[in-house]
Parts: structure tokens; sequence; C-alpha cells
């Protein structure tokens, strides 16, 4: 496993992580052996970036990685904190970091966290000094080692990157969503912090998996959030109408290299990005988990494979997504 440096955290992560959203919840059900089952297996083919929320279940995605961390020790592991309230920035304050913090703390069993996470929160709260002191504050007090924000659109990326002690950005990188390469890639690799690339399978679409026939259970944002109605609908197959994502995985499908899976190949995209720091796939079992790390293992991708995801977006992605976020 590669192992990139985050100089504003300063330490190294795995290139490969593993998001744990559907350990929680809105993925269908995931029952706890088989989560227990994904975070061993991740560790144990080198995994060491665990991405979490306290939302995440109401708690129960962190409850799990806070057993895991007692069985396993040393890992590194991120949560995010500020969507238990209405979204208003008025409810970003002291205060309440202080709650979350403390909830995160017991469900994870540990005295300080690793990193925590501002999780998408309404644009204002980005540019706000009143936010990043009450942040700078629970650093000294010894509450977090260090924290960074979650956004949905680049523009909020680039405006938390102004701030020096923002150590990371986690933002939405995809064959399906190129847009972060342009600015919030080469502004992070200047500042010296982390990006976090998330969604990067699209909800699953780029696993090559899902047909116009597939089905989603009654619990999963695949089926609830299609159209934005829970959260931004940028989350969900990364904003792209389902039919259309399909057609640009079959034009994906034919750049994947004999040996590797769709889904191998588009987390191997990811990680040839200069400035990607860690990319966090998630898995439902084990034989996912270690899938998805293998990616770090394989060749970059060729020059022809890079262009064809570039000219798969430009026609097919771009006039529907680009601008959005």
């Amino acid at each position: 496993m590669e192992n990139r440096k985050i100089a504003r955290l300063g330490r190294e992560v795995s290139v490969v992580g593993l998001g744990c959203w559907q350990l929680g919840a809105d993925w269908g059900e995931v029952d706890e052996n088989d989560a227990l089952g994904v975070l061993h297996a991740a560790a144990d083919n080198g995994v060491t970036f665990f991405d979490t929320a306290d939302v995440y279940g109401d708690g129960r995605s962190e409850r799990l990685v806070g057993r895991f961390l007692a069985e396993r020790g040393d890992v590194f592991v991120a949560t995010k904190m500020g969507r238990r309230v209405e979204q208003v920035p008025e409810n970003y304050v002291a205060a309440n970091f202080r709650e979350w913090n403390d909830r995160s703390r017991r469900n994870l069993g540990v005295d300080t966290l690793d990193l925590v996470q501002l999780h998408c929160p309404p644009t204002p709260v980005y540019s706000s000094d009143a936010v990043y002191d009450a942040l700078d504050a629970m650093v000294a007090e010894g509450r977090i080692k260090a924290y960074g924000v979650s956004v949905e659109t680049c523009e909020e990326a680039l405006t938390a990157l102004a701030r020096p002690n923002v150590a990371s950005v986690q933002i939405i990188l995809n064959c399906l969503r190129l847009k972060p390469l342009e600015r919030v890639l080469p502004a992070a690799a200047e500042a010296g912090a982390g990006i976090i690339a998330r969604v990067p399978l699209a909800s699953g679409l780029l696993s090559g998996r899902y047909t116009a026939q597939t089905t989603f259970a009654e619990n999963d944002h695949r089926n609830y959030n299609r159209h934005g109605d829970a959260f931004d609908v940028g989350e969900t197959f990364s904003g792209v109408p389902y039919e259309v994502g399909l057609e640009a995985v079959e034009r994906l499908r034919g750049l994947v290299p004999s040996g590797q899976t769709l889904a191998q190949f588009a987390l191997r995209w990811i990680i040839d990005q200069p400035g990607v720091s860690t990319v966090i796939p998630g898995a439902r079992n084990a034989g996912q988990a270690q899938a998805n790390t293998a990616a770090a293992a394989l060749p970059p991708l060729s020059a022809e494979a890079a262009a064809g995801v570039r000219e798969t977006y430009d026609e097919l992605i771009r006039p529907l997504v680009h601008d959005r976020w």
C-alpha cells in the first residue's frame, strides 16, 4: 500500500482509505459482523485511514469504528460533525462543537480525535472567523489533533484552503466529477493540505454492476435521494442522472485493462491525480474492501485511458454537473 504525506497533518495516510458511511445507514442494512469484517479486511490490506461521521446511523458507524479501533490500535480515524442540527450558520458555534465532539469521542472511545471535519455546512460557515477560532481552541484543549472540511463545491474548498490550519479538504472526485482538478487540487498541494476524495465510485455506478433494471432498498439514498430530497443531490450518483451515468459507465468499461475491474480502474484514476492524498471507497463486505485496496498496487492509467475518461466526461457529464459544484 502506498502512503502519502499530508504536511498540515504531519503524517502519512494510506492512498486507499475506507469510507464508513455504509456501516451506519443509508445504503441498506449492513450486519455488525460484516461491518467489523470490512474494517479488519481493509486494515489487513494496508488501509490506515478510516473516515466516518457522527450522523452515519446516528452514531452507529462511529461506534463500530470505535470497537475496531480498540482491537486494532494504530490507525487514523477522521470523523465529521455539523449535520445533527438545522443547517443554518447560526448553529455552527463553539458550544455545539464541544457537544458534538464529546459525543464523537465517546462513540469512538478516545480522548482526542485524529481529525474532525465540518460536514458540508452552509456555505457562509467556511468564511467565519469565529468558526475557525472555535476549532483552533479545540486543538489547543486537546480535544482534536487537527481539523478539516468536507465540501460540496470547489469554491467552498478554495475558501477553506485559505485558512492556515485547515489540514484537509474532503471533496467529491471521480471519473464523473472532474472539476476539482482545475483549481482545488493545485491549491491544496500548494498549501500542504490533504485531499480526501469521496464518492469515488459515484455511489456504486462506477462499479459497473448496475443496470436500468437495478432497484435499491427503501432506506438506500440511491433510492430516496436521486433528486436531492434528503440532502445535496451531488452525493447520490455524483449528481449525474442515473441513465446518463449508465451510458458513461459503458464507455468507460471499454478502457479497463484486462485483469482489472471497472471499480479498480476508477479508483486508480483518482490515485493518479496529483494532489490526492487518499481515496475513501466504501465496502459492504470484506471482499469488496480487499478488491478496493488492490487499486493501489495497479500501474498508473495509460495516457489513452486517461484521455478516454476526459472525453467521456466532456461529452456526457460536463454539461450536467460541471457548473453546479
